[in-house]
């Protein structure tokens, strides 16, 4: 299988790679369940409210239980009074879900097929710039991606400096290393421009 890069000088050039890695049919249930993990990881789940237990408070019985001529009561922090606990209260979360790596591997070798079927996927010899946000848009207008705003996505072997903040100014436009590509950035970004280390990186990682 053979995939076209795109020079940053001029002209293509054609690049092998295995079609056992992006040539994988489109895996939509995987993919789902791999992008619900994903998103599901990224919440907090930090709330919190104290209960009965947890607010200050005497655990005194305010008055006795009869003859008072008053409803009878344990102690001040019950969830009927003011300033007492909630009934049921909200508590801290861990909502991550467990992803196999092998399930990863697939899911991702998936996405990245897809990406080449549908020709979002972009792959230059280098993609190394300046910290000018104004060159990195006249190098991705040179890699046939245009706009004011693009909506697209860097993979690099490794990110330098400068392309990291000449994309900062770009809010639509996200520079990853190759070993932290996940799958909801794939998806959500409309192109994907992946530097030939980068490629072959991927390919020895989801082999």
């Amino acid at each position: 299988m053979k995939m076209t890069v795109v020079k940053a000088a001029g002209g293509t050039d054609e690049l092998e790679i295995a079609e056992g890695t992006f040539g994988v049919p489109f895996k939509e249930h995987l993919i789902h369940q791999i992008v619900v993990a994903y998103q599901a990881g990224g919440r907090q789940g930090t709330r919190a409210q104290k209960n009965r237990s947890a607010v200050s408070g005497s655990t005194r019985k305010p008055w006795a239980q009869k003859g008072g001529g008053r409803a009878r009561a344990g102690n001040i922090r019950s969830p009927i009074w003011r300033g007492g606990g909630k009934t049921f209260p909200a508590t801290t979360q861990d909502f991550s879900q467990k992803v196999n790596k092998k399930m990863r591997r697939v899911a991702l070798r998936s996405i990245v097929s897809e990406l080449i079927r549908q020709d979002r996927l972009i792959t230059v010899d280098e993609m190394q710039s300046g910290p000018k946000t104004k060159d990195l848009l006249a190098r991705l207008a040179a890699f046939g991606v245009t706009g004011r705003s693009p909506n697209v996505l860097i993979v690099a072997e490794a990110v330098d400096d400068g392309l990291a903040l000449a994309a900062r100014n770009l809010f639509r436009v996200s520079v990853r290393p190759c070993d932290r590509v996940d799958p909801v950035s794939l998806i959500a970004h409309e192109r994907v421009i992946m530097t030939v280390g980068a490629v072959r990186k991927l390919e020895e990682m989801l082999a």
